[in-house]
């Protein structure tokens, strides 16, 4: 099992967490706000523990799960803290009015976090395809990821294995401005009568 450290204490950190103890992870929580993070530790319960903002996560997966636009800063504020860690980036830049990517089109929000990250952090992109109330009631859905690091793709698989997922690589981090444009999808899915209780995946014929 792996050691996750979560950034965020919203309801994406708190759907992972409570997945990640559930499949024998530990899990760190830290918040800017302590008090959120120590209200966060308490409701996952045994296994969870309160990190200190800005230190080294215990963690050697670190789940980015901040506001898209909060991304980059927080990365850039954690500096050398996040050396040699894997980063998973699970923001979808949306505009405003969610209706387009707030990126450039040859980016995307998780190229930008690798690149102000230390230039040993991995960062892989994930989760970000699915909707919160999805993630959390557990069910074998897939997580589709991108990453330039083989390594670390492998890691982020056998963690999102352990949560009783499915994990589905897409390439390498260029791929990223599509799953968050698939993110986009989802919305206007969600906008024109679909609603929120449904995830993207893939249909092998009955093998799965």
């Amino acid at each position: 099992m792996s050691s996750i450290s979560i950034i965020g204490s919203g309801n994406m950190a708190s759907a992972i967490g409570a997945l990640a103890l559930k499949g024998g992870n530990t899990v760190e929580v830290t918040s800017r706000d302590a008090d959120k993070a120590g209200a966060l530790v308490r409701a996952l319960g045994k296994g969870a523990t309160a990190g200190i903002w800005g230190a080294t996560p215990t963690g050697d997966i670190v789940i980015l799960a901040v506001l898209a636009g909060g991304a980059v800063p927080v990365v850039r504020e954690y500096g050398e803290a996040l050396a040699n860690k894997i980063v998973v980036d699970i923001t979808n830049p949306f505009n405003a009015g969610a209706t387009g990517l707030a990126v450039p089109h040859e980016s995307s929000n998780a190229k930008l976090v690798a690149e102000a990250a230390h230039a040993s952090t991995h960062v892989v992109k994930a989760f970000n395809t699915l909707f919160r109330d999805i993630l959390a009631a557990g069910d074998p859905v897939d997580v589709f990821m991108a990453g330039d690091d083989t390594r670390a793709k492998a890691r982020v698989s056998a963690f999102i294995t352990s949560l009783g997922l499915r994990p589905r690589d897409t390439g390498d981090l260029s791929m990223a401005h599509w799953l968050e444009g698939a993110g986009l999808l989802e919305m206007g899915l969600a906008r024109n009568g679909l609603g929120i209780n449904f995830s993207l995946g893939i249909n092998l014929g009955g093998q799965e």
